[in-house]
Formats: structure tokens, C-alpha cells, sequence
């Protein structure tokens, strides 16, 4: 069987078990093309089912709005603590700050005020924020993760406010066109499918009536193709690839949304939550970063892969569903992140060799030892690393560059003690014998706390 067809076979047992009544499904990968699936029936006689129809993809919505916070971040406009009061007139809740908003740990009441999903009427942009003033904050800011819609609803205005439009125009100038996402629109087209609600104890499926969010758009609007959600998961994961010029976002704004804010469950520790982000660990190193979705009648599962064995990088998948009880596709999109890398891994590419370690940084070269345990400093890809030496090989290096004009006093950019300033001390003739690491001091021997070699006795 190729991958191809494992693949397909694990679409096709997820539409049929959990009777789907369309599943589009695609994977986005640097080193292949697009691959998509389609199985069932659209629902819409004007369109049959292919790769090219729309879904209702609901909260995976939010990851672009919260992308359009860090642009507004790095565009100088916010800061992260900012509380919400600072850039909006809100009649209450406006101490909540962005950061909290954007990981759901500011407490915020789940919707918007009212009976939203009763009478399916959501207020407008002004309602929505005027509204503030009737919602409750149901627990303490930073006690615990609470998922709120109606958090990402209010930054969505935020950023709306802040460029000067409405969050779709703002949307589609600064994220959708640059990246190409020409299919994922704000409101259903032509060829969108139709979403179901599946009964439970029979064949029978009923079309589910479609709510448009008005000010909550910003937390679950979007209608988009399989196609698109995976070039999308594939951004996220991999934006120095699909976004080389850094057009929508530089790479390490959008690692900084992959770092935990909270647990979603404490007692199990399985899954987190980062800026706008949810995160899935996989084990081995592996974390599966993106969003699921739902609204009455779909279902969506939209992540990107990152580290592990056989990963291409810029790895995406997108699984759609027109129904609202499928909850089997919740795993389906993780599944086939592994089956991509397990069945058609990335090719490996041949070491080459490379440049020596400038003439400054080779007495530095080799073990030393900090606190009684033995690291290893070596110098590969341009820029000086260390490992403990008897780190599992998976763990990234702490990666070091020097301060400008200052070669001998460098800055750890990533890894252990990330942040942390790395000196040198050298003797007469320029050989470093001596550095201090976070103020821990490294020798070539092993040495007390008070300098005196074990090996002395």
C-alpha cells in the first residue's frame, strides 16, 4: 500500500464510522504536493464535492485573529500586557490584558452575552462590546484556563480598531492575500457544503441553520477549502518556508505563540495552550500545534507538525466535516500528521563539511565541566552550541551568539538557559580558560564550588 493509499484508507474509515455526511481532508508538505481527499456528498446540488468546496471551519478562526495580535504587537501598536482598556473603550473587564485574552486564562464568561445559540441572533460590533458590561468574569485572571469565544471577539475589535477598518477587511489585507488564502472567506460561497446535524439512532441527517457572528466574527466565522487549512497549519508550524519574507509574521513572533500559557487539564497534562494556539504533545519531542473548529453542522481539525524523525518541515493537515457530532475527526488530522511522517518520511539530506569555528572560538571547543556536570561546546551552522554531555540526542543545543562588538561575551538565543549571557575569560596568549554561564562557572577540570580539582583529594 502506498502512503498515498494509507492515507486515503484512514479518511475514508473516519467518514464511514463516524458517517460523516462530506469529509475534505488535505496534507501540506514543502518536499511534495498538495495532497487531498474528498469522500461523500456535499449536500449542495449546485456544487458536488471536491477539493474546492467550503467548510465552516469555526474556531480555528481565532488562530488568525490572534495572529493578527502579534502583528499589531510587532507593528508597535500593542504590548502583550497591554490591559484591554488601553486600546479600547470597554464598560467593563478592560483590565483583562491581551496575553490573557489570548490564552483564555483571563476568566472571561464562554459567550458573548446572551442567549446566542437559542435565538441564534449575535450582537453586532458595538453590541457585542457594550454587552461587556453584562458579562461575567467567571474566575479570577491567570487562575486557570477557561476557553471564551467571547475573549477572542473582543481582541478581533481590538485589531479592528487599532488598523482602522473592520477585522474582515483587515483580515483579508494582511493575512488571506499574502499568504494566497484565496478560498477562506468570511461568508459562504457558491460552492460551500451543507452542514448536518447526524442523528444518533438512525441514518437520518437534518441540515443545521447557519448563524452569522456579527461582532463575534472574529472567534468563528470563516468558511474555507481543506486546501487552504493545511497551507494554513503549515504557516504556523513552518513560517520561515510559506512565508519566507516574513509577509504576515516573522518566524520567531510565531514561535512565541507555541510557548505554553496554561494547561488545559491539569490532572492529565496532555495538551496546553499558547498565544491563540492549542497544543498537542505528541511525545519524542513532537508537539502538533493549530486549532480544532465547530459550528452547528461542521466539525474542523487544523494543525502543523513540528520536530520529530522524518518531518519535512512546514508539515500541515486539515480535516473539514459537515457534521457537528463527528468527533472522530478530532483525532484524524493527528493521525495522519504521523502516517505522513511514518509512511513517506522526508529524504535525509548528506552531511557536507562546513567552515572551521572562527579563530576566536576554538580554544573553546570540547568539554567542560559546571557545577560537577560535564558539556560539550562545539561549533556547527555558524554559531557556537553546548550540551550536556549526556543529554538525549533529541534535546536541541543551547545555541549561543556574541553581543555586538563584544565577541567574548555572548547571548544564549535558545536551548537551556535561553536569554542567559555566556562570558569568556582568556589568558595572556587569547586561549579561554574560563567562562561563566548564567554566573556558573565552566573549567576544562572538575571542580569544587570553591575552585579545587576533585582529582586533588
Amino acid at each position: 500500500m502506498t502512503p498515498q493509499q494509507r492515507l486515503e484508507r484512514a479518511v475514508r474509515r473516519v467518514q464511514a464510522d463516524a458517517r460523516v455526511p462530506a469529509l475534505s481532508v488535505a496534507l501540506h508538505r514543502p518536499d511534495r504536493g498538495l495532497w487531498t481527499c474528498t469522500v461523500g456528498d456535499s449536500g449542495n446540488a449546485g456544487h458536488p464535492l471536491d477539493a474546492d468546496s467550503r467548510f465552516r471551519i469555526g474556531s480555528v478562526t481565532k488562530t488568525f485573529t490572534a495572529v493578527l495580535v502579534m502583528q499589531a504587537r510587532d507593528d508597535g501598536l500593542l504590548d502583550l500586557d497591554d490591559p484591554v482598556s488601553a486600546h479600547l473603550d470597554v464598560p467593563a473587564h478592560g483590565g483583562a490584558t491581551i496575553r490573557r485574552l489570548l490564552s483564555h486564562t483571563a476568566g472571561l464568561q464562554r459567550e458573548p452575552h446572551g442567549d446566542v445559540w437559542d435565538l441564534l441572533v449575535a450582537p453586532d460590533d458595538a453590541g457585542l462590546l457594550a454587552d461587556l458590561a453584562l458579562a461575567e468574569r467567571v474566575l479570577p485572571n491567570n487562575r486557570r484556563y477557561h476557553y471564551s469565544n467571547l475573549a477572542l471577539a473582543v481582541l478581533g475589535q481590538l485589531v479592528a480598531r487599532l488598523r482602522g477598518g473592520t477585522w474582515a477587511a483587515v483580515l483579508r489585507e494582511r493575512v488571506l492575500a499574502p499568504l494566497g488564502l484565496d478560498a477562506t472567506t468570511v461568508e459562504p460561497t457558491g460552492d460551500a457544503v451543507v452542514g448536518y446535524l447526524v442523528d444518533r439512532y438512525s441514518d437520518a441527517a437534518r441540515p443545521e441553520p447557519q448563524l452569522d457572528l456579527g461582532g463575534a466574527a472574529p472567534a468563528a466565522q470563516l468558511w474555507s477549502t481543506a486546501g487552504d487549512m493545511a497551507r494554513w497549519a503549515a504557516f504556523l508550524t513552518g513560517p520561515e518556508t510559506v512565508d519566507p519574507g516574513g509577509l504576515v509574521l516573522a518566524p520567531d513572533s510565531v514561535a512565541e505563540m507555541y510557548w505554553p500559557q496554561t494547561t488545559t487539564d491539569e490532572t492529565l497534562w496532555a495538551g496546553g495552550f499558547g498565544l491563540g494556539l492549542i497544543l498537542v504533545p505528541q511525545g519524542n519531542r513532537v508537539m502538533h500545534i493549530g486549532h480544532d473548529g465547530a459550528m452547528p453542522g461542521f466539525l474542523a481539525g487544523v494543525y502543523g507538525r513540528r520536530g520529530g524523525a522524518g518531518n519535512p518541515g512546514a508539515l500541515g493537515a486539515a480535516v473539514l466535516a459537515s457534521s457537528g457530532t463527528a468527533v472522530e475527526i478530532n483525532e484524524l488530522v493527528h493521525e495522519l500528521l504521523g502516517l505522513a511522517v511514518e509512511a513517506d518520511p522526508a529524504e535525509i539530506r548528506p552531511w557536507a563539511p562546513g567552515k572551521a569555528a572562527p579563530e576566536a572560538y576554538r580554544s573553546v571547543l570540547g568539554p567542560w565541566w559546571g557545577e560537577g556536570f560535564p558539556h560539550v561546546f562545539s561549533w556547527h551552522d555558524g554559531a557556537l552550541q553546548s550540551r550536556a554531555a549526556d543529554a538525549p540526542a533529541d534535546r536541541p543545543p543551547s545555541i549561543f551568539r556574541p553581543l555586538p562588538d563584544q565577541p567574548d561575551l555572548l547571548r544564549t538565543v535558545s536551548g537551556r538557559e535561553a536569554g542567559e549571557l555566556l562570558r569568556l575569560t582568556r589568558d595572556a596568549d587569547g586561549t579561554v580558560v574560563r567562562m561563566h554561564w548564567a554566573t556558573y562557572r565552566f573549567t576544562r577540570a572538575q571542580e569544587t564550588f570553591d575552585g579545587v580539582r576533585v582529582s586533588e583529594g
